[in-house]
């Protein structure tokens, strides 16, 4: 059998001010094309199709374009699951009848303890799910924490696998000792997020998402296929891929990665102004890639963003390099602790996730009016 695994596309996706959602359309027609060239027995996605639960209207059609040529045009089955970006409601719509075509989409925990079957192999579909979800499923108050829901999980499929088969996990999830980026939503604090990889040893093969980069664990039987895209500058050094799995009949398998190329690249630039404006310098480059561009200069320099913009026109983010060692300091003697921070801290990096945008002065003392607010309310309740 060869399966194509994918994940966490991330349709939507807002990147500093910007959407991907062109640069996405470029990279799943590669993707389109690669799937009629190797015929596979199913393409399954892992997660995170969406970068919200409630996605553009851009999004929503362009999924259905691709999902469409891919699962009727080519008659390919395909496996998906919704991942913790996901609204698990809104991708379950339709599922019944999508199961005629062999689209098999999971978004709730109904359906996962039984295997989808494609040419004898048995295909188990676990959707992203909070442990308190899965605490209300199960009526189990011992759950508590992601790796007392995955146990019990998988747990309850293993009651019923036949272990004489081909068993695959679909899953998405954060394993212990994987590698993470700014991409990434954090599941939970600290390291209750965490699922042990020994949940996954039931399985020949387990197909997952949610974290970036393909080479984010390394493991036997355990994978994750990677992100679409590169969707923050703590990507630029990334490999991005799909892999191609080829399994034998004894279970034994081998994986293959292919490549899929963006129009507009995502990488990280260091200079001074005069030299990153030489056009013998930015002639070499690829000057419409989305940029990160570290000023060296010393001095101050009017309008500089503008300025680059006339030669880079997608610089999405700009900085002085004395800022960036000022930030990396204030980090190592900053009184809050990771864990330990301010509500306003707190909120601020909740702002910067959700709208990929600053937050600003005027809204910091606004935020601080609300919280001070809340917090004379809570004293006199």
């Amino acid at each position: 059998m060869k399966i194509i695994h994918t994940a966490d596309w991330h349709l939507g996706k807002l990147v500093h001010g910007v959407y991907m959602t062109e640069q996405q359309r470029i990279v799943l027609e590669q993707f389109i094309r690669l799937v009629a060239e190797e015929q596979p027995d199913a393409v399954i996605i892992s997660g995170d199709l969406y970068d919200r639960s409630v996605p553009p209207v851009e999004a929503v059609q362009l999924l259905e374009d691709v999902l469409f040529k891919i699962n009727v045009e080519l008659k390919t089955p395909v496996l998906a699951i919704a991942g913790n970006h996901d609204s698990p409601e809104r991708l379950a719509f339709g599922s019944l009848w999508y199961r005629h075509s062999q689209f098999f989409i999971q978004g709730r925990l109904d359906h996962c303890f039984q295997p989808v079957d494609i040419n004898g192999v048995h295909f188990y579909l676990v959707p992203y799910a909070e442990p308190g979800t899965v605490r209300e499923w199960f009526q189990d108050e011992s759950i508590q924490s992601f790796q007392d829901a995955a146990m019990r999980i998988f747990g309850e499929i293993e009651k019923n696998m036949d272990c004489n088969a081909i068993n695959i996990c679909v899953g998405h999830a954060f394993v212990t000792g994987g590698k993470t980026t700014d991409s990434e939503r954090v599941l939970s604090v600290g390291g209750s997020g965490c699922i042990d990889s020994d949940c996954f040893s039931p399985f020949t093969y387990t197909a997952l998402g949610h974290l970036h980069s393909p080479d984010a664990i390394k493991h036997e039987s355990i994978r994750y296929s990677g992100s679409l895209l590169k969707y923050s500058f703590s990507e630029v050094n990334q490999r991005k891929s799909v892999s191609i799995i080829h399994i034998q009949q004894n279970g034994k398998f081998t994986i293959e990665e292919k490549t899929l190329t963006p129009e507009k690249d995502m990488r990280e630039l260091a200079g001074f102004m005069d030299e990153l404006l030489d056009p013998s310098f930015y002639n070499t480059q690829k000057t419409d890639d989305y940029l990160k561009i570290t000023l060296l200069d010393e001095g101050a320099i009017l309008d500089p963003m503008n300025k680059l913009r006339t030669v880079y026109p997608n610089v999405l983010h700009l900085e002085r390099k004395m800022e960036a060692i000022d930030i990396k300091r204030q980090d190592l003697i900053s009184p809050h602790p990771h864990g330990k921070k301010t509500d306003l801290e707190l909120f601020s990096e909740f702002y910067k996730e959700m709208t990929t945008s600053e937050f600003t002065d005027q809204k910091r003392e606004r935020m601080k009016e609300v919280l001070a607010s809340v917090q004379k309310e809570a004293t006199f309740a």
